[in-house]
């Protein structure tokens, strides 16, 4: 019946003597799958005939990039050329060594070519989302050019930052045109790309949104100070700031929100521009506690060793857990023990061992 409704839109199918490829698929059962593939790579190789050289220095594009414990990982679809180990790369205004490749099947490879997604391991800072990888022969040339390139981008965030009178001139001649700046900073990049084009959806003929600065990784004293010198808010989505980024953004007035779902930043966002926005509840920070060791227990779980840093601690509270300042789980504290000893509470300086609530 559907080609058969093709036919008045002028699409005429194989099977009626047209040249269009039709393939009947059902996403539910899976069934037709297999043949669209098979039909996608058979134009593809027939109709755009890619051609690419393995033998060359590797190219290709960053698809995700997000902050891992051994450090900043990018996802990158090698394109032509073969990208090893050990190789200098550059991409965007990240630059470093290949130290490790995963395929698209979580096992290592010293090589990829043509065509090949793999997670890299060995750049000095998360890349951006499209952001276009080479490989060079000389390191000292990729850190030039890293580096050219990050002075570009803070120009571009100062000129940002810091508007002439010219502009505001035009804003008050325009009828006081409003600006939201916002910075924002997630866990990984394509939250990172996912928010920014969401929010600049936001504006409207009043009020205009404008993202000042956008990064991987936990909230910093350099987006603090960015943020109050511009008058922007932070939003961090799943990230947090570390304590002298908290100090710091409490001395300067600087108003930084935290989230773990998109569609609470653009409610947020959209109330703000309607008139701003009054919260709904202030976080009461009880304590802070660092892990030091990590027990697995037959039949009770992960405990974790802890030592109070700051405040207290309190069993049945709620908890965030974070590693390098990025949320790894939100819940309660299951269970709290002294020694032994089950507790309701331990206060600064004294070590406990902490469960968390399915964890």
């Amino acid at each position: 019946r559907v080609k058969r409704e093709l036919l008045n839109y002028d699409v005429v199918v194989g099977e009626y003597g047209g040249d269009v490829s039709a393939c009947p698929v059902s996403a539910k059962t899976g069934q037709g799958v297999e043949d669209l593939l098979d039909t996608i790579n058979l134009f593809v190789s027939e109709e755009l005939k890619p051609k690419a050289n393995s033998k060359k220095a590797a190219r290709g594009t960053v698809i995700e990039a997000k902050i891992d414990k051994a450090g900043p990982v990018a996802t990158i679809l090698v394109q032509n050329g073969t990208l090893r180990v050990g190789d200098i790369m550059v991409a965007g205004s990240a630059c470093g060594r290949v130290k490790s490749m995963l395929n698209d099947k979580g096992k290592l490879v010293k090589t990829a070519g043509p065509s090949m997604p793999v997670s890299v391991l060995g750049f000095d800072e998360a890349p951006s989302a499209g952001d276009k990888m080479i490989v060079l022969s000389d390191e000292k040339l990729a850190r030039k050019i890293a580096e050219e390139r990050k002075i570009k981008v803070k120009v571009e965030e100062d000129n940002a930052a810091k508007p002439n009178l010219e502009d505001i001139f035009a804003q008050i001649n325009e009828g006081k045109l409003k600006e939201l700046n916002l910075i924002v900073k997630a866990d990984v990049q394509g939250s990172v790309e996912a928010l920014v084009q969401e929010v600049l959806k936001l504006s409207n003929d009043e009020v205009k949104v404008k993202v000042i600065h956008k990064g991987v990784g936990a909230i910093n004293e350099s987006d603090v100070v960015l943020a109050s010198t511009s008058k922007a808010i932070i939003i961090g989505f799943n990230v947090r700031p570390d304590a002298n980024s908290k100090a710091e953004a409490a001395k300067l007035g600087v108003d930084v929100r935290n989230y773990r779902i998109i569609y609470d930043v653009l409610n947020d966002i959209t109330l703000a521009l309607k008139g701003m926005l009054a919260p709904k509840f202030k976080e009461n920070v009880l304590g802070r506690a660092e892990v030091r060791e990590i027990f697995k227990i037959s039949g009770v779980g992960v405990i974790a060793g802890c030592k109070v840093v700051e405040g207290k601690l309190q069993r049945n509270a709620d908890v965030r857990l974070l590693r390098d300042n990025v949320v790894i789980t939100e819940n309660k504290v299951s269970s709290l023990k002294r020694m032994k000893d089950d507790v309701k509470e331990v206060l600064t300086g004294f070590e406990c061992g902490v469960g968390i609530e399915n964890y």
